[in-house]
């Protein structure tokens, strides 16, 4: 075959190692790179383009001319794909797709000014994996065609007059062991010589879409050796699933904590792009796939964004002073337990609101007369929320209890931060006429408190039973913009009100507790240590632990009917709510079962402040996880919280009865007191969280719409939209085209891809991070030190928790969870577990109370737990001394 003459002409389909002169007009862009990587002996994956001449014969039977006339761009997609096309174009491509063996294939778009130095296009056309048969074969390439119309891609070129033409690449479907990308300079740090490699286990959708977990490399290009690495623990990976269609799985458990590439793998990948930048004499995005041993490279296109220098290290939103900016005292050990972990752009940006518009007032509602600049109270690194421990303790020093800003310093503290020289810069709150005032402010506000609270949680109860049914009643996608906005002002009202009506339950626990530690330590001696840990009442009312006895319930009931926990067992989790209400007994089963135990419990998750994380009730895999768990453990859940009720015996109540009956008589009324506010604050915290998903419904409703209109390319761009922007469309009546940016999403999309692979800042710091400082090692040998949470000694098999909805199923009861931090979506797995060991947490996290409550012994604040503890390791758990050890790998 001539494949000059065939070129020129363009009418052809064409097999890419037989491309003597590719021309984009002809192949598009993305194909026409694959040529010439394939013309310079690189890897790739055997091909052929159907040229973009097939593509305008195409159109021509169909009567589309090429630029699509001033028919909508849905109106061509929908002709493109039901339209039925003659043999003189599909004869062609089912001949090449024969001569290549009729593998299966992934079908993928090749648009003209696709991957070019100006624009990538990068994800905004089609692309179909795992294609096999003739019949599929043609469908695919028809998508490929009509996506040039999508609203993704019309919204990124800026109008369909511009659509112009599109090529379709057929490749050899390559089912890789691991895929990734490698940037051949980092296209967020401006540092010199570094080449960035990202990789997950499986095909590459996953890494790409954000929903798998991915190793990170850094590899200096001179010595093509790893300079720094981020080797994550590996649950998922995308896979197919079945043939032609791809999913997401589990890893096989054994290859979770292995790095994806090896150090000559690495190498060898590297030495591949340095060939594939030379040739192209610019810096490259490479998509590659590694199976049995061979890479192959899939896609190469020119980095079109260079690094901005931003400062990075800065906590505070606003310029400060030198000496506030040095001198703060930083962190995020649980603040709210609603804001722990890394957080989404989106995340963030809510989290911003919630500082300018609630938090204030949530200081005024303990007691605070005067809170300040809202700037200063919270601050934002490497995606972690931070609270400013000295502005607070300045803040707080309005109110005797906390005047004395030791007691909530050393809250926050962490051996991170060195405190021994440490002075607040803002100083102490004035004394004189402000003093005075703020007592007599204070006085008010809590005499106030302490009559009222339980009848405002009463409230709280009820305003969350009529929230919640009326938002599940109400179609939000009938809803018109000005609607829309006017739901999102409702919730965003009652987002403020449950969080204000929350927070002093949530200051007096913490200052009740302390109160407590004090006493127990100034009047019990060494006999007091952690005493207060012991001596308690019983809290299993708490909705939270409550939380385990329903889902205990569910699950005994499930059991009662073989049908509906056969189902239970067998079905994919996304299909089995379809497949119980398709079922007679499954339908009664989840009207009497399950609707009443997400109506109480649905709108837990976990890092719940984080609006991108699904709620139990927008999927409830995790639920019939757990389910399935407690039906097959067989033990009873009244047995488990009966555990907690030896508390009020045994020797932390024969330590009280050598106290003189005075002082023994202050600390059982000051354990009263933190009981009763602890368990207010766990009613309360229902309402809390339940304003959150209120908005979270809103927000992605946006989304959805936005979808529709070609701004986003999918659900989980979501996560890098800015709040604000959210709140001006549904305010205003621009275009969304007009409010939320591509630029500004690509930006959040590279920032945030660039912080999740770094080592977490600290949890304790003072001033601004310093990025240069080394990461302190996991410390040698098996033992780890932590705070005491929950007393006991345990030994025990480790079972290492990184994604719960994927993994609480593998959970087996009396195993040691191990897990970087856990929140009140965990309490489930606390009912079975033998004890319970953290990265992060303090002494009054959900996680250590509740821990206290199901009598399981916990050290929290470990740092390095999961990265030194591997599944299946002999560890011993001391929630005595707050000690870890692992004593047989």
């Amino acid at each position: 075959m001539d494949t000059t003459t065939v070129n020129e002409r363009g009418s052809a389909v064409i097999h890419l190692d037989r491309v003597d002169k590719p021309d984009d007009q002809v192949l598009g862009g993305k194909a026409a790179r694959l040529a010439e990587l394939t013309a310079a002996g690189l890897p790739i994956p055997p091909a052929f383009c159907v040229s973009t001449a097939v593509f305008q014969q195409a159109l021509e039977h169909l009567g589309i001319d090429e630029a699509g006339g001033s028919e909508p761009g849905p109106v061509l997609r929908r002709r493109v794909l039901d339209g039925t096309l003659p043999a003189a174009v599909t004869e062609p491509i089912l001949a090449a797709y024969a001569e290549l063996g009729s593998p299966r294939v992934a079908v993928r778009s090749s648009a003209v000014r696709e991957d070019s130095a100006g624009q990538s296009f990068a994800g905004q056309h089609d692309t179909i994996l795992d294609v096999a048969g003739d019949e599929e074969l043609i469908e695919a390439v028809k998508e490929c065609w009509a996506s040039l119309w999508s609203d993704r891609a019309q919204v990124y070129r800026d109008g369909p007059e511009q659509a112009g033409a599109i090529a379709v690449i057929v490749q050899e479907m390559i089912h890789a062991d691991v895929s990734g990308v490698l940037f051949t300079t980092d296209p967020v740090s401006p540092r010199p010589h570094q080449m960035v490699v990202e990789a997950c286990w499986g095909l590459g959708e996953g890494l790409v879409s954000g929903k798998v977990p991915s190793d990170w490399f850094l590899l200096d290009e001179r010595t093509m050796s790893p300079v720094e690495q981020e080797i994550r623990y590996k649950v998922t990976k995308c896979a197919p699933l079945e043939p032609g269609r791809i999913g997401i799985t589990k890893v096989d458990e054994a290859d979770r904590n292995l790095p994806c590439l090896t150090r000559d793998q690495l190498e060898e990948l590297a030495r591949l792009a340095v060939s594939v930048r030379t040739y192209y004499q610019a810096e490259q995005d490479l998509e590659w796939v590694l199976k049995d041993g061979r890479f192959h490279l899939l896609q190469a296109r020119p980095i079109t964004t260079r690094p901005q220098r931003t400062d990075r290290n800065r906590l505070y939103v606003t310029e400060q002073p030198r000496p506030i900016a040095e001198g703060t005292l930083w962190s995020r050990m649980d603040i709210g337990e609603i804001f722990t972990g890394i957080m989404s752009p989106l995340g963030q940006s809510f989290a911003r609101y919630y500082q300018a518009n609630v938090h204030t007032d949530c200081a005024r509602a303990v007691g605070v007369l005067d809170p300040g600049d809202p700037d200063l109270h919270m601050g934002y690194l490497q995606g972690h929320i931070y609270l400013n421990i000295s502005f607070t303790s300045y803040m707080l020093g309005q109110c005797p209890p906390t005047r004395d800003q030791r007691h909530f310093t050393a809250r926050f503290a962490s051996e991170e931060a060195d405190l021994s020289s440490y002075h607040n810069p803002f100083g102490s709150f004035p004394g004189g006429s402000e003093g005075r005032a703020a007592l007599t402010h204070w006085l008010r506000c809590t005499a106030v408190e302490m009559a009222q609270m339980k009848r405002r949680a009463k409230r709280m109860v009820r305003s969350r039973e009529y929230e919640f049914d009326r938002a599940r009643a109400l179609d939000l996608t009938r809803l018109s913009r000005r609607e829309l906005d006017a739901e999102m002002s409702r919730y965003l009202g009652y987002f403020h009100d449950m969080h204000v009506g929350y927070m002093p339950y949530y200051i007096n626990a913490f200052g009740f507790y302390g109160v407590l530690a004090e006493l127990c330590a100034k009047w019990l001696g060494k006999d007091g240590h952690n005493l207060q840990n012991r001596v308690k009442t019983d809290m299993s009312s708490l909705r939270t632990v409550e939380s385990a006895r329903d889902i205990w319930v569910v699950a005994q009931a499930a059991k009662d009917r073989p049908a509906v926990m056969r189902l239970i067992r067998e079905t994919p989790f996304e299909t089995l709510p379809a497949a119980l209400l398709a079922d007679d007994a499954g339908r009664e089963f989840w009207k009497h079962r399950v609707e009443p135990f997400l109506r109480a419990n649905g709108t837990r998750s976990h890092q719940e402040m984080e609006l991108t994380h699904p709620r139990w009730i927008d999927d409830p895999s995790y639920v019939f996880q757990m389910i399935r768990r407690y039906a097959e453990d067989g033990f009873s859940i009244d047995e488990i919280l009966g555990r907690s009720r030896a508390y009020q015996d045994g020797d932390a109540a024969a330590v009280l009865t050598r106290l003189p009956r005075t002082k023994r008589t202050v600390i059982e009324k000051v354990i009263a007191m933190y009981v009763q506010c602890s368990e207010l604050r766990e009613t309360a915290r229902m309402s809390m969280i339940t304003s959150i998903w209120l908005v979270r419904n809103v927000v992605y409703e946006v989304g959805r719409r936005l979808i529709a209109a070609g701004v986003l390319r999918s659900p989980d761009e979501v996560a890098y939209l800015d709040f604000a922007d959210v709140l001006t469309y549904l305010s205003g009546s621009d275009e969304p085209q007009e409010v939320f940016s591509r630029v500004r999403l690509e930006e959040a999309r590279r920032e945030f891809q660039y912080v999740r692979r770094l080592p977490e800042p600290p949890l304790t710091l003072i001033g601004e991070h310093d990025p240069t400082r080394a990461v302190v090692p996991a410390p040698d040998g098996a033992r780890l030190e932590g705070l005491a949470a929950s007393p006991g000694r345990v030994v025990g098999r480790a079972r290492v928790i990184e994604d719960l909805v994927w993994q609480a199923d593998e959970f087996q009861a009396g195993e040691i969870l191990v897990t970087r931090f856990t929140d009140a979506s965990w309490t489930p797995l606390f009912a079975i577990a033998g004890a319970v060991v953290t990265d992060i947490g303090s002494m009054l996290s959900h996680s250590s109370i509740v821990a206290r409550e199901f009598n399981v012994p916990s050290v929290v604040n470990t740092k390095q737990a999961t990265r030194r503890i591997a599944t299946g390791d002999m560890v011993v758990v001391d929630g005595d001394a707050g000690v870890v050890e692992v004593v047989e790998g």
